[in-house]
């Protein structure tokens, strides 16, 4: 008896010591791939970039170590795109996060099984995306920054930031999001125009190319005061646009925060910034087991007002404070 328990005991032993441990024994944790699609990553505004990279982060991915991010970028040439996205399908990552409505059109026709996040599509439905913004349909989701009646509301900020302006420039870029969605915003900035007893001059910039043009335009206008909506192809030539609205003395109004930051006097609408932060739950859930299928597409819920002071200034442009009041953030 005395044999067997000594017996048992140097199995126990020599099974502690040559054993494999329990740490071993556990399976290596999985290192999610994300392709990252970007038409030009050196022109994006690097914060929108960071904010998503954030925002895995805060959500328990750490780049090396259980999430690696692979970058396919244009260089500005959107021509590029459908090769670089058909590079990520052939990587096989877990999912693609393909910014604006071309990114995501390119990765969509690269693969039907890899899951994709969009971030700012005018209108995914129309755009040929999803199928509904409730029930998207198929392996592409995201979030859009739908709002037609926007430059409606543009229009009438300018009137007010601006007394007396009774002719306002809208610069847009046609191609960049669906026929409906162009037609219905344009409607809408058309209908705040003759309500505000101001006249509309809107104004197109298909490339870079033609946005000294498109100032002239607006000069032999004689326009007071200029919206511009916001596309890509603009973010990435915001400095451009913002310098040659001063060079021209025109009060501008944008679309996005970041026009601001680069010395713009008001922007009305949603947080880039906060998009690309909340397009890192998406990427999460699928990485979790969820289908784009069954993510509904997000809009934005809040707009911000940003007042420039240092650029009003400059341009000799007093803000009402009734607007000022309104502002969520003033640049003193």
């Amino acid at each position: 008896m005395r044999a067997l328990r000594l017996t048992f005991a140097i199995t126990l032993l020599l099974g502690g010591l040559f054993g494999p441990s329990s740490t071993e024994a556990q399976p290596a944790a999985k290192v999610a791939r994300i392709g990252y699609l970007s038409v030009d990553l050196a022109a994006a505004p690097p914060p929108l970039r960071e904010a998503f990279r954030q925002g895995l982060r805060d959500l328990g991915y750490v780049e090396g170590r259980n999430v690696v991010i692979e970058y396919r970028d244009a260089g500005g040439k959107v021509e590029r795109l459908p090769a670089l996205a058909a590079e990520l399908a052939a990587l096989n990552v877990d999912v693609i996060m393909a910014g604006s409505t071309p990114n995501a059109l390119a990765a969509k026709q690269a693969t039907k099984t890899i899951p994709i996040v969009f971030i700012g599509s005018g209108d995914p439905v129309a755009d040929g995306l999803v199928t509904s913004l409730a029930r998207p349909g198929g392996n592409v989701t995201g979030l859009s920054s739908l709002t037609p009646d926007r430059m409606g509301k543009c229009v009438d900020l300018l009137t007010q930031a601006v007394p007396g302006v009774s002719r306002i420039a809208v610069l847009w870029q046609p191609g960049a999001v669906s026929e409906r969605t162009e037609r219905d915003t344009l409607k809408s900035a058309e209908a705040a125009a003759r309500t505000l007893g101001v006249r509309l001059q809107p104004v197109q910039a298909r490339s870079p190319a033609d946005i000294d043009r498109a100032f002239s335009e607006m000069t032999k206008g004689r326009a007071g005061a200029l919206a511009v909506w916001a596309t890509a192809m603009f973010v990435n030539e915001r400095r451009r646009l913002v310098a040659l609205a001063a060079k021209n003395r025109l009060p501008a109004l944008y679309t996005l925060s970041e026009f601001v930051d680069a010395s713009g006097l008001m922007a009305y609408g949603h947080s880039q910034a906060d998009l690309n932060r909340r397009a890192a739950s998406y990427v999460d859930k699928i990485l979790k087991g969820a289908k784009p299928a069954d993510l509904p597409v997000e809009q934005p819920t809040k707009f911000d007002l940003v007042v420039n002071l240092k650029t009003a200034k400059a341009l000799g442009l007093t803000i009402p404070p009734s607007l000022l009041a309104r502002a969520d953030h003033v640049v003193e």
